[in-house]
């Protein structure tokens, strides 16, 4: 499904984009995605394509806000039931619904005496017994706690795909996109880039997508050799580092690199592997982060990198040390300078 959107007010947007199986819209607070999925939904005043033509009633959408806004006062299949039909079948078919979900032992229990996973399954049935042809899910993973996010998000995903309707969810939480089958990242008004997962974390097009998909460390620098069509040299002041080769970009050329925390790795003592991106660096900061130790590096760039349990229990890394470190080739993303 491809959807076009364009409004003045309350946001600037103008968005083209293609929902694929399970979407998820990436951006950071404020950038406008909530308000894309209100105008979708036919809540904003905008262009919309499809079923812009529609009045609000009328459009096969199904819009899940964040916090499900179920009502309080209604048991879990009095909420299912609400957007049903008035007949002598309304209670049957609101339990086949939350049957569908796994809640038809919960039909009774009002919205407080059910867990925030609970919730979204209710709001999801609910929203289903509107049978839509487009699911809209405002930020599904911010009523949930870390320890249960991945299991209801799994559960939920698995649920989405058994009936077979195209979903669109925006977050802010990279994590979710990782179980998209397409994903796009909204910058400024409009998609700055979408494809699949694999695609976009792989290589994030601009320095605001690194930074929204995890990245943690940016060099600024020029290609000093692009002969090789397998590798790239780039520099900048005190530093030179070997990244795949891309077409277009030229010696001479502005870029910026991004490296991720966790892909620069120690290079032990003695090692015989060939480290083909070297940087002799000391030991700024180091704090603790779970069962892994996040290290704050000085050297010719400032840099950042977390290292894994066993690393980090065995090389008893404190702060002032000094430590060579390794990217390889393929862990550096290069992109043209903003």
């Amino acid at each position: 499904m491809h959807i076009r959107c364009r409004m003045v007010q309350p946001l600037a947007l103008d968005i083209s984009l293609q929902v694929r199986g399970f979407t998820v819209l990436l951006g950071v607070s404020g950038v406008g995605k909530s308000t894309l999925l209100k105008a979708i939904a036919g809540l904003l005043p905008a262009q919309v394509s499809p079923y812009g033509d529609l009045a609000v009633e009328q459009r096969p959408i199904a819009y899940l806000p964040q916090g499900y806004a179920l009502f309080p006062h209604l048991r879990a299949w009095e909420n299912v039931a609400f957007p049903l039909s008035r007949s002598a079948h309304r209670r049957t078919d609101a339990l086949a619904l939350l049957q569908r979900v796994g809640l038809e032992d919960l039909a009774n229990r009002f919205p407080s005496e059910l867990s925030g996973g609970q919730k979204q399954r209710v709001a999801l049935a609910r929203a289903l017994a509107r049978k839509p042809r487009l699911l809209l899910l405002d930020e599904p993973t911010s009523a949930l706690d870390m320890a249960t996010r991945d299991e209801v998000m799994d559960e939920l995903v698995r649920e989405i795909y058994e009936f077979g309707i195209p979903v669109l969810a925006v977050s802010h939480d990279p994590h979710l996109a990782m179980l998209a089958d397409h994903m796009a990242i909204l910058r400024d008004g409009r998609i700055v880039q979408e494809g699949a997962p694999t695609e976009v974390f792989a290589r994030p097009g601009h320095v605001a997508s690194a930074r929204l998909l995890g990245f943690r460390n940016f060099l600024s620098g020029r290609v000093i050799d692009s002969e090789d069509e397998s590798h790239l040299q780039v520099a900048g002041s005190d530093w030179q580092l070997q990244a795949e080769w891309q077409a277009g970009l030229s010696v001479g050329t502005s870029v910026q690199l991004a490296l991720r925390a966790e892909d620069i790795y120690l290079q032990e003592t003695g090692a015989t592997h060939f480290c083909p991106n070297p940087l002799s660096v000391q030991v700024k900061a180091c704090r603790k982060e779970g069962l892994s130790m996040r290290l704050y590096l000085e050297g010719p760039t400032p840099l950042e990198m977390l290292l894994p349990r066993p690393q980090a229990e065995a090389a008893q890394i404190s702060v002032g040390n000094f430590l060579k470190v390794c990217v390889q080739p393929r862990h550096v993303q290069i992109m043209t300078a903003e």
